[in-house]
């Protein structure tokens, strides 16, 4: 696991400057302690910090071929590396390394781009072809390993891993965009290809940039990858398939140099995970596998179901208690991300990093499980609203049902029982706006009473639900559930899971692998018919039958635990400090919010009237943002005014 940072200038042949390049990699330090490395030469330079994990010896990059003439920087680890080696030399590359990085360089060389459909595994890296003068950039299938690109005035092309690593450059542009503010207050995370910076671009997942020498950089991303858009055959003994699988998944992500472990949190994901890895390590006589914990007294605990995991599996269990301050951490967010990010479970995930980097260097996790095979309660109400959709039809719908929704009381401190607002509400609208206000963080109307004036003429015709929409029509129309899903593999996953489990695990030097994500499994399990996903109301049907033989019965079918602590709670009782941090500061002085609203949220919620927690957090996260983004300026269609 590494960081890498570049810069092309496809019309200059300027040598970069190294010093340039080492600022760069050094604001992504922390992703690769172990080393760096640096390549310079006419029209480009690369740099390169190392995390070492495979290959220790022999893996240093930025690395070149024999000739010289293609270079890599790479972050990441390619999983089917011996079966390509072998494929490779049999074709008559000669390696020089144990490293995967060789890999792509001789896989450029043999296949070109078609080498990405061949890889196995997370990645993003870089690779420059002399001979050719093409710059490829490329990005994991899923989404795993994070990269960003902007153009500099001057014509140059810059990448980084982190946008730490690209605002190292004072030149670049640093316009705060208004619609990814929005977005993100949506949704809890600025979706790909944006970034909070109107200049700077997030490469989304399974696309690649091929960039050339003597041309004007064309920022138009390609697709080299797409999950399935409707569903196969149920195939025969799926849960035996399904477990054969995923125990090879496990089995290929094992592979490390350096001390590995697993997270474990007593849900299915991870414990399905960590059964198959355990059993892997037994057999190889190199146990017993260490796993990770981390509970709330006040909270959801996951220690004591964890710990009886590992007792019944002969695990080496390793558990600590969580205590935050979120109005504290709230300004922790924009040094980890670079950006805002609203998913308060990032706090409890930084906290389990820290205690496995204390014992390994990589972990194992169960992350991708309630994408894959419809693990969220929103894919179990989301089913019910489609099956009314297709009885009612959409003009009763929206009269009766939604009347009904326009009539009932918003009960946000009420048992789930009692909420019927938002069910009523969603059973009122079309299937991508109803499953998209399933998925919303803030309401439309909320968010948009947060606005100063300008900002909401900025805004104006911007609306987050429209790819969720134009995702969900590229599935099959009768298959809803497999449309909510589609929609979460590429927004939600990248954006928010696998934003988080980056970021998180690399701000303390930790190698994060989920196998479940494998990218075979993946297809396989999307294109699964949804009786086999989701059953009574019950999701990962399928993935609790395959994993019968290794877990038990209270793991398979307990109770689902959600990651993370209570927060509403440390709102109300810090009501002046909340309100002094959003309504008498950075965010009203950025043009963007109405500081009247602001101290109208946070008054609401601490008086008991109405439940704000998820709203007060993004906006304590932005606000520390915004007050961290020095230099930074607001979008000119608001006004460019400096961030304190």
């Amino acid at each position: 696991m590494c960081g890498i940072a570049g810069i092309f200038h496809p019309l200059c042949p300027a040598v970069p400057d190294v010093g340039v390049l080492r600022r760069m990699t050094d604001a992504i330090q922390h992703r690769g302690p172990d080393g760096e490395g640096f390549h310079a030469e006419p029209h480009l330079g690369l740099g390169h910090r190392r995390l070492s994990i495979v290959d220790l010896g022999g893996g240093a990059q930025p690395m070149a071929t024999p000739d010289g003439l293609i270079t890599v920087c790479f972050n990441g680890e390619i999983y089917n590396h011996a079966a390509l080696r072998q494929a490779l030399e049999a074709a008559g590359h000669r390696f020089r390394t144990r490293s995967d990085t060789e890999c792509l360089l001789h896989g450029w060389r043999e296949w070109g781009v078609g080498l990405l459909e061949r890889l196995k595994g997370m990645f993003a890296f870089a690779l420059w072809d002399r001979d050719r003068g093409e710059l490829l950039l490329a990005r994991d299938r899923l989404g795993e390993k994070p990269l960003h690109y902007a153009s500099l005035p001057n014509g140059g092309f810059v990448f980084a891993s982190e946008l730490g690593g690209l605002l190292a450059l004072p030149e670049l542009p640093r316009r705060i965009d208004p619609v990814a503010v929005d977005d993100y207050l949506a949704l809890g995370y600025v979706p790909d290809p944006t970034t909070i910076f109107a200049g700077i671009r997030r490469l989304p997942a399974a696309h690649f940039l091929l960039l050339h020498r003597g041309e004007l950089a064309t920022l138009a991303p390609r697709r080299y990858w797409r999950p399935p858009t409707s569903a196969a055959p149920a195939p025969p003994e799926a849960a035996a398939e399904l477990a054969r699988r995923l125990d090879a998944a496990v089995r290929a992500q094992l592979m490390s140099d350096v001390p590995l472990g697993a997270f474990l949190s007593g849900g299915v994901d991870s414990s399905a995970v960590v059964a198959c890895a355990a059993r892997a390590v037994a057999e190889a006589g190199t146990g017993p596998l260490a796993v990770f914990t981390i509970g709330f007294e006040n909270g959801a605990d996951e220690r004591p179901a964890a710990a009886a995991l590992a007792a019944q599996l002969a695990l080496a269990h390793h558990a600590d208690v969580g205590q935050v301050d979120y109005v504290a951490a709230a300004r922790d967010q924009a040094r980890i991300f670079g950006e805002p990010f609203g998913d308060h479970s990032a706090v409890p995930t930084l906290m389990v990093c820290r205690l496995a980097r204390r014992h390994v260097t990589v972990a194992l996790s169960g992350d991708g499980g309630d994408e894959v095979f419809a693990g969220y309660r929103r894919y179990r109400w989301h089913s019910l609203a489609e099956a009314v959709r297709r009885l009612v039809p959409g003009g009763m719908r929206r009269q009766i049902i939604g009347g009904l929704a326009a009539a009932y009381p918003k009960l946000d401190w009420a048992p789930r029982w009692l909420r019927a607002k938002t069910t009523l509400t969603e059973l009122s609208l079309d299937s991508a706006l109803g499953y998209y206000r399933t998925a919303c963080k803030v309401e439309d109307g909320r968010r948009r009473r947060l606005y100063a004036e300008a900002a909401r003429r900025a805004l104006d015709g911007h609306d987050p639900s429209a790819r969720f929409a134009n995702l969900m029509a590229e599935c099959d129309e009768e298959d809803g559930l497999l449309q909510a899903q589609y929609a979460d593999l590429h927004t939600y996953l990248p954006g928010d899971i696998l934003a988080k489990t980056d970021r998180t695990s690399m701000a303390v030097s930790l190698e994060l692998r989920p196998p479940i994500l494998d990218h075979e499994l993946v297809a396989w399990g999307m294109a699964l018919p949804a009786s086999l996903k989701l059953r009574r109301g019950v999701g990962k049907h399928v993935l609790r039958e395959a994993m019968a033989p290794l877990l038990p019965a209270a793991t398979l079918w307990g109770q689902k635990r959600g990651f993370a602590d209570r927060i509403g709670g440390q709102f109300r009782a810090r009501a002046p400090e909340v309100t002094a941090r959003l309504a008498r500061g950075a965010l009203p002085e950025s043009g963007l919010f109405d500081s009247a609203a602001l101290a109208r949220i946070v008054e609401e919620h601490a008086s008991g009237r109405a439940e704000h927690s998820q709203a007060i957090w993004q906006l304590l996260v932005l606000e520390g943002f915004v007050a961290q983004a020095g230099g930074a300026t607001v979008h000119d269609s608001v006004q460019p005014v400096m961030v304190a």
